[in-house]
């Protein structure tokens, strides 16, 4: 029997020990990185506590009930506790009628002042900050995306990390023979044991597993040093995933946000103390986020009204995620939603959790079906195809539960789309229902939906509909109604958040867009959706309805950009008397503002529609709270100098951006490329030269490319 090379598998022995010990450092630096955000979190707001204090009359002294000679600070010019804090010892001490004990005193209520404004205040991230904690922001805004990019690779690293533990504790435990004078007196049995592992060893560390592993170890070191730069491009493009963080890990109150309104101390508690395994989602929750999944979970038949721009979508997928890890067998999960934010969920299922999904949805939908009948996951499905599916589903499926989004959609009772959900009441062990729409004060509406999920609540609730007003009222709904405002639960505000709308092409889309590749226009092709005349045929228009009517609904000012001139024509005509103003090229610049002024006193609701370039620069639009854009644009700093006009000093509400596109068409290819390209633009988007290098990222070559690839997908169908 050969003996091994006992030098080379001595080595290996401590390649697998230092990899495995590398693992765990990954794991216990979470520890420290959360020390070190806790840390600048309590710095910052000790500075924000300083500042409050000069907003307190040193007359607050008296109520400490500590014998302070209030009276001599007053004479001797002090006025607020600021001042006095701002003091030394000596200083203090040099004014007429305070001693040392008088000094001990004082900076004994200050310093108590003090560690309770900083347990209440909320810490702002602000990478543009010019003030005294400039530098801890930036530092607290890297350490965040520290955190947050090395959990992403923690998570991904578990399972291997725990494998690689599992083989090195095994050949820890395994006895086998390390030199070559233990081998001489060692039995045959010891030695066959003894070269197997060998093997093992070897096998083990030359393997596609044990590259993976350095891999991780290589894109660990990598996430847990994020550039200054790269970590403000991060938190400008999803600051929702910093402030999740901030929220969870932080050490100061103020960023614990208020999750719910109006739900019975008892019921919260029992809803706060639910599980919610998070092991198959791939996002990150706010805190009011995870406590609505855990409210769903709980209350498993319910109506979640969350203001439109709070994620309802992610607070599902984050229940179907919990459903998938923790319960046994195949599950089916079944969304009904309007037509237009079909492929909206599709890819938010994709993007956030593991789940099989499938739209089942037009001359495809019977196959789309069969599909998830076998599979299982989630199908997602409209409200006009709920009649070809729902007799396929009624008596014959389980469905671990069902999502109506856009509930105010069924409101009417006697509507076929309301029948054909009301027969799968009984076919779902959970019911979510959704809508941003405000229902409280449209009680019959809300009692139509409640009838569906608690029907032996509805008699209750319109009893009580002339109090509708009264939190007495919310508190009766809390078994199946939430609702949380921007305002209760993002303390930060105001942020930006931004969504792509992934419009579904009609036909007369795909016939327009077809002739604009057999032309070779970039141009028409870019203006895809809104090439035909009737704009009721076109799918970005019928979604942007949607869009307005819940803005209209939430009292919000709209602005509508796109850089083609013909589009803002076609679609301000469409819009009609909604839309308050038009700012396109040729309008003149005196008479921009006067448009502006205009749109500003204008009710909310009302509409402006501008040209990208005209009204992207040099005006003031903080009266709108939401921006769609009707195409992507070839130039990043577009569509950074439109946003710049709403998103600014002065902005009192929060900014919703939306941006209309059609898959499959040159929208998807120029989102993929501006992606790409966003981080280097969002380092370097000033006025410098550098900026200038990012503009024009659609060069003559890429478009050929482009043009060729959209025509050999579409015109072998034509011809």
């Amino acid at each position: 029997m050969d003996k091994p090379n006992f030098r080379d598998v001595k080595k290996l022995i401590k390649a697998i020990n230092d990899t495995d010990n590398a693992f765990k450092s990954i794991y216990n630096d979470r520890q420290l990185q959360e020390k070190n955000i806790k840390t600048l979190c309590n710095k910052l707001a000790g500075i924000e506590a300083r500042k409050a204090l000069y907003d307190i009359s040193v007359e607050e002294l008296k109520k400490a009930k500590a014998g302070i000679r209030v009276q001599a600070l007053l004479d001797a010019g002090y006025t607020n506790l600021g001042q006095i804090a701002a003091m030394s010892n000596y200083e203090l001490q040099s004014v007429d009628g305070i001693g040392e004990k008088q000094n001990e005193a004082i900076k004994g209520v200050i310093t108590e002042f003090a560690n309770s404004l900083s347990s209440r205040v909320t810490v702002r991230l602000n990478a543009e900050d010019e003030s005294e904690s400039a530098a801890d922001n930036l530092e607290l805004i890297t350490e965040l995306a520290n955190y947050i990019n090395s959990e992403r690779v923690r998570k991904e690293a578990e399972k291997p990390a725990e494998n690689l533990n599992l083989f090195a504790t095994g050949v820890a435990g395994s006895g086998i023979i390390l030199n070559g004078f233990h081998w001489l007196f060692s039995s045959n049995e010891l030695k066959k044991k003894t070269v197997e592992m060998s093997f093992e060893i070897y096998d083990f560390c030359n393997s596609a597993f044990f590259e993976r592993l350095m891999q991780l170890i290589d894109a660990y070191q990598a996430a847990s040093h994020t550039s200054t730069e790269s970590a403000v491009g991060s938190f400008k493009r999803n600051s929702a995933d910093f402030y999740a963080v901030l929220e969870e890990v932080g050490n100061v109150t103020g960023n614990k946000p208020f999750i719910y309104d109006s739900i019975p101390a008892q019921l919260a508690s029992e809803i706060d103390d639910t599980d919610l395994n998070l092991d198959g989602f791939l996002g990150t929750l706010r805190a009011y986020q995870a406590f609505g999944a855990k409210y769903i979970l709980h209350q498993k038949k319910v109506l979640l009204g969350d203001e439109m721009g709070l994620g309802k979508t992610i607070q599902a997928i984050a229940v179907m995620s919990h459903i998938e890890s923790t319960e046994e067998g195949r599950h089916y999960y079944l969304i009904v939603c309007p037509a237009s934010v079909l492929i909206n969920w599709d890819r938010e299922l994709k993007k956030f959790s593991r789940i099989d999904s499938c739209i089942v949805h037009g001359q495809t939908w019977e196959e789309a079906f069969q599909s998830w009948q076998e599979k299982g996951g989630a199908a997602i499905t409209n409200y006009e195809s709920m009649g070809k599916i729902v007799d396929r589903i009624d008596n014959h499926m389980s469905l671990s539960m069902l999502v109506i989004d856009e509930a105010h959609y069924m409101k009417n009772p006697d509507a076929k789309r309301t029948a054909y959900i009301r027969r799968l009441d009984n076919e779902s062990e959970r019911i979510l229902l959704m809508t941003g729409t405000p229902l409280e004060n449209r009680v019959d509406e809300m009692c139509n939906l409640i009838d569906f999920v608690r029907p032996d609540m509805t008699k209750e609730v319109r009893s009580h509909a002339h109090v509708s007003h009264l939190p007495q009222f919310r508190e009766g709904l809390a078994p199946v109604y939430i609702r949380r405002t921007r305002e209760q639960v993002l303390k930060e505000l105001p942020p930006i958040a931004q969504e792509q709308e992934w419009c579904s092409l009609t036909e007369a889309d795909k016939s327009t867009y077809t002739q604009a590749l057999m032309s070779r226009s970039f141009a028409d092709m870019r203006r895809v959706s809104f090439l035909q005349d009737d704009m009721r045929e076109s799918s970005k228009c019928l979604r942007l309805l949607e869009l307005l009517e819940q803005a209209d609904d939430e009292g919000r000012k709209v602005i509508i950009y796109s850089f083609f001139r013909e589009t803002v024509s076609r679609v301000s005509e469409f819009l009609g008397e909604k839309c308050i103003g038009v700012i396109t090229g040729d309008t003149k610049i005196s008479a921009r503002q006067l448009i502006i002024d205009k749109f500003s006193e204008a009710p909310q609701g009302s509409v402006l529609v501008s040209q990208i370039i005209a009204g992207g620069v040099g005006l003031n639009i903080q009266a709108a709270s939401i921006v769609v854009f009707c195409e992507p644009q070839i130039k990043p700093s577009l569509e950074s100098q439109a946003l710049s006009r709403v998103y600014r000093m002065g902005q009192v509400r929060n900014v919703l951006v939306y941006r209309l596109l059609c898959p499959d068409t040159i929208d998807e290819e120029m989102m993929l490329i501006l992606e790409e390209k966003q981080i280097e633009f969002d380092n370097f988007a000033d006025e410098s030269a550098v900026a200038g290098a990012y503009d024009n990222l659609m060069d003559k070559e890429w478009i050929n490319g482009v043009i060729e690839k959209e025509r050999q997908k579409y015109l072998p169908m034509v011809i």
